[in-house]
């Protein structure tokens, strides 16, 4: 009896003891489910998951005109689970040469103890085919994007560059980069226990939204211009750097703006930072010399203690403060009223000018021009100038300062301050971007016109733009004389400065002015910097580099000359002769490759939108007369998009053109030439301008010789 309690108070025991655990184990998993369940479900996610950012396509930037810059391409990175690798060794050298990367780089990508690691971005389409086709264990690809630059090295500074990581590094990709970045997505990759990813659970938990477009004030055509001159002056004077800029001086936009030396946007990392990191028409400080003068003589003719008519003497020196200032002619300009002073930009008459304004005014003008502060351009890094403080200010600054001296200016800075002249006395905000449009076409933001402040009068304006006139046609700047326009402008040669003074034999040349003095549409400034050879003056250096920015840019903005102005500028720079004239082909319809042959066959310079595609527009137009080596933009549409192409065609001209070249272009575009005849072609059909489906059977009769309009028996 005893043993059978014995036994029942175990079996309670056990049965309580087991009870218990039960309890416990049921607690325990309440608390694991219920209270910790939330957290332990997201660090397990957190330990097979991976979070991918999806880079969002960056927003297009174009020109005033709507002509692509700068757009996003389809481009790819590559990525590697390293702990599915087990060759990595094997592998970077397998891979290394593929991605154009150095074996050990790779390597080193491979060998460590993590999930995933980016081996490389911004890979092109076919080298991710190649990828692909390769089939490696452990390397994937994400789709996304990379930035291309449509024109190359143009205006390189001033659209800038992205990273890596798409982020904006210099120039408008950098201070518009909240606006093209757009926001990115992401996608989450889950992977087993043993690191391996679980087949087709990529999931996209965001996607991403595209960044906004901007549309500038930079004139395509017009930066052409401007590049250009630039290359002539590069291969002319081997400066350190130069820059120009033209801009409107009654609304404050840019119009062009470049720099050398210069880089490609695309392949930044093969230049020195030196080259891409600063813009120096928004970032040099320079003395500007006697470009100066043109704000001293404002401000007098403001005050009115000058008039110009006002007779000076100059000996060639003028004594301040005991210290002999020379004249850039050591021999003097002896009697002369203030307009020829103005012409000869005479040191000693606007020292005299400076020291008689006194500090208070002479700076208050300054300030008001906007020297010695930002001007707000929409660019990143602006620099201020330098203009010492008043308080500390000498009257041998002052004299310094009167003729450029003493005191150092921005680019961008000094032409602003020569647009408030050109508009009448209105100091305006100068600004690249236009618009800012959404990626559905939606304007986002708008910039207007915006005057800081009135600095001198419409009067003081103009009789200043009067005497600037005489400067072109009777002074120091006649090499930037244009035939048919009345050109304001000033030279200006400058030391260099350096430790203890100047440097020997270094000199900044520069001209700015602007055109057609009664109604400015362009105001343009030159800067050379230490142009090597014999030639240092801006009137010699800086002037025939304006001369044919400003005449350039007139001609295609289609400002008529004056008839019978300037008769003795005519023989100066007579105007092109008709044997330097040539008729613009009607090149619409053509593919590019085409176009461009038959531009550049007749002393043109195409400059297409994109590399390949039909024309659908050009500027100037077909049958234009203009000069040889002029430009001739052209709208390029894609001839197959996604893989589907256009139903219709536009019927191009092929007049003129051989048997050859006619019959290439209708390949080119999927059309059946029916040829009659030989030489050149006479006559087609369907005309030039029709609509017509490829395939379409085109009939050429050809002759041994064509007359078109304004050329006699030519033809290619």
């Amino acid at each position: 009896m005893a043993g059978k309690i014995v036994f029942a108070r175990r079996i309670n025991f056990i049965l309580f003891f087991s009870l218990l655990t039960l309890l416990a184990w049921v607690g325990r998993l309440f608390w694991v489910q219920v209270v910790w369940g939330g957290e332990l479900r997201q660090q397990a996610e957190e330990f097979r998951t991976r979070q991918l950012v999806l880079n969002p396509a960056r927003g297009n930037i174009y020109d005033r005109h709507h002509n692509e810059l700068v757009t996003s391409i389809p481009a790819f990175s590559v990525y590697a689970r390293p702990k599915t690798i087990t060759e990595p060794a094997e592998l970077a050298r397998e891979i290394a040469p593929v991605l154009g990367m150095k074996e050990n780089e790779v390597y080193q990508k491979l060998n460590v103890d993590r999930p995933y690691v980016w081996l490389k971005h911004q890979v092109d389409p076919e080298t991710a085919n190649l990828i692909r086709s390769l089939n490696i264990e452990g390397i994937g690809l994400v789709e996304g994007s990379k930035r291309a630059y449509k024109q190359g090295s143009i205006a390189a500074h001033l659209l800038g560059f992205v990273g890596d990581d798409h982020q904006g590094i210099a120039g408008l990709e950098k201070s518009y980069d909240r606006e093209l970045r757009g926001s990115p997505g992401y996608l989450l990759v889950e992977s087993d226990a043993a690191g391996q990813p679980v087949p087709q659970n990529f999931r996209r938990v965001s996607p991403s939204a595209p960044g906004n477009n901007l549309v500038l004030t930079i004139d395509q055509t017009v930066q052409y211009f401007v590049e250009k001159e630039l290359d002539e002056i590069m291969a002319d004077h081997q400066p350190a750097r130069a820059n120009i800029i033209v801009m409107d001086p009654n609304t404050g936009e840019i119009l062009a703006m470049g720099s050398r030396p210069s880089f490609d946007p695309e392949r930044w990392q093969e230049v020195e930072q030196e080259v891409w990191d600063k813009n120096t028409a928004t970032l040099y400080n320079y003395e500007p010399g006697s470009t100066l003068k043109m704000f001293v003589a404002a401000a007098a003719l403001e005050e009115k203690i000058v008039r110009p008519q006002d007779v000076f003497y100059d000996p060639g020196y003028i004594v301040v403060n005991g210290r002999k200032i020379y004249c850039w002619d050591k021999k003097g300009h002896r009697e002369q009223t203030f307009v020829q002073a103005v012409e000869n930009s005479c040191n000693p008459v606007f020292i005299q000018i400076g020291l008689k304004l006194g500090k208070e005014r002479l700076y208050k003008y300054l300030n008001g021009f906007g020297f010695g502060a930002p001007t707000g351009i929409d660019l990143p890094g602006e620099e201020t100038g330098i203009l010492r403080p008043l308080e500390r200010a000498t009257d041998l600054d002052l004299a310094a300062m009167s003729i450029g001296q003493s005191i150092s200016v921005t680019p961008i800075q000094l032409l602003n301050a020569v647009c408030a002249v050109a508009n009448g006395g209105s100091l305006m905000k100068p600004y690249v971007v236009k618009t800012i449009v959404d990626n559905e076409g939606k304007v986002t933001r708008k910039r207007e016109p915006e005057v800081i402040r009135r600095v001198i009068s419409k009067e003081s304006a103009l009789e200043l733009s009067q005497m600037l006139e005489k400067v072109v046609l009777e002074g120091t700047g006649k090499k930037a004389q244009v035939p048919g326009y009345r050109i304001a402008g000033k030279t200006g040669t400058a030391q260099i400065p350096g430790p203890g003074g100047y440097l020997e034999g270094k000199y900044v040349a520069s001209f700015a002015g602007f055109a057609p003095l009664d109604n400015p549409r362009i105001a343009v400034l030159v800067v050379v910097v230490d142009p090597k050879g014999k030639e240092y003056h801006g009137g010699e250096v800086a002037a025939p580099a304006f001369q044919n920015v400003i005449r350039k840019t007139l001609g295609y903005l289609g400002i008529p000359e004056e008839e019978g102005l300037h008769q003795k500028e005519r023989e100066v720079n007579p105007p092109p002769s008709l044997a330097e004239m040539t008729p613009v082909p009607d090149v619409t319809g053509f593919p590019v490759a085409d176009a461009r042959w038959l531009l550049e066959s007749r002393g043109l310079v195409p400059r297409p939108s994109a590399e390949e595609g039909i024309v659908q527009e050009q500027n100037p137009a077909g049958g234009s007369q203009v000069s040889r080596g002029s430009a001739v933009v052209l709208r390029v549409t894609p001839l197959r998009s996604e893989n589907v192409t256009p139903e219709y065609l536009t019927m191009p001209d092929l007049s003129g053109l051989s048997v050859k070249r006619a019959g290439e272009v209708c390949e080119a575009l999927g059309l059946r030439p029916q040829i009659r005849g030989g030489g050149l072609v006479v006559k087609q059909e369907p005309p030039p301008g029709t609509k017509v489906k490829r395939g379409t059977v085109v009939t050429l009769e050809f002759a041994d010789k064509y007359v078109g309009a304004g050329e006699s028996n030519s033809g290619p």
